[in-house]
């Protein structure tokens, strides 16, 4: 038996932002016949977010601690009635982070002096209308919120579009083989391992799009653009 070992990866990329791995390992605990060759195949499709998941909050400060927090409370109270409003669920809104801090002030040769408490308040909010986030920012913004951060985009069921990134590598390390075959004069046999790991990262929108957009319209806005979503294989064959 001989032993070719080759590597030909079909498309290669940098990874900004990582799905959860999907890995399925296959151990080649068979023998093979002819010429075995290794191929990584990767599988690419293309989809819009669909979730923008947005951080938004308010900071008060006070002389006393329970009047910086009671002050943020009150706010925020302000800024989840907007969210009803807008027709945001209660299940797309999580708080997480209420914080209370002394602030002090420092003078030379002198101890540190309690000047009041700094609180804040946020939530994360799970946006499903991502082209309207934006003016529903604007409306928290109104309402009392001096906290936003974000947005992570996302796509909201993946698995479809994952599973066409699938089939799009293995059709690729298939063809691959095929040529490699050809041109040392075998046929690809069958296959005898595959393993796999996902992962998918955004592709900007052109920058000259979001020049005209922000020119047009001076109010808040989120840009979704593209996301990747990738899947990468280590295919092994067996030809003769």
């Amino acid at each position: 038996m001989k032993n070719l070992v080759l590597a030909a990866c079909l498309a290669g990329s940098a990874t900004i932002a990582a799905l959860p791995a999907a890995a399925q390992q296959s151990t080649i605990n068979q023998s093979i016949a002819g010429t075995r060759l290794d191929i990584s195949a990767t599988g690419e499709v293309t989809r819009v977010p669909d979730i923008a998941v947005i951080s938004a909050g308010v900071v008060t400060r006070a002389a006393t601690a329970k009047a910086a927090l009671q002050q943020a409370a009150n706010k925020m109270a302000r800024v989840r009635a907007a969210l009803s409003r807008a027709g945001i669920a209660d299940r797309d809104i999580q708080t997480t982070n209420i914080n209370l801090n002394p602030d002090y002030a420092y003078e030379n040769n002198r101890p540190p002096r309690l000047t009041g408490y700094n609180a804040s308040n946020q939530v994360s909010v799970r946006f499903r209308d991502v082209a309207n986030s934006g003016e529903i920012l604007d409306a928290l913004v109104a309402e009392g919120a001096n906290s936003i951060n974000g947005p992570t985009l996302t796509i909201d069921k993946p698995e479809a579009a994952i599973d066409e990134a699938r089939a799009r590598a293995v059709a690729a390390g298939r063809a691959r083989a095929e040529m490699y075959a050809r041109s040392m004069g075998l046929r690809v046999v069958r296959v005898v391992a595959v393993s796999e790991s996902s992962s998918s990262y955004p592709v900007p929108p052109p920058m000259a799009v979001m020049a005209r957009a922000e020119m047009a319209d001076a109010s808040t806005k989120i840009d979704p653009g593209e996301q990747k979503l990738q899947v990468n294989l280590q295919m092994t064959f067996e030809l003769q």
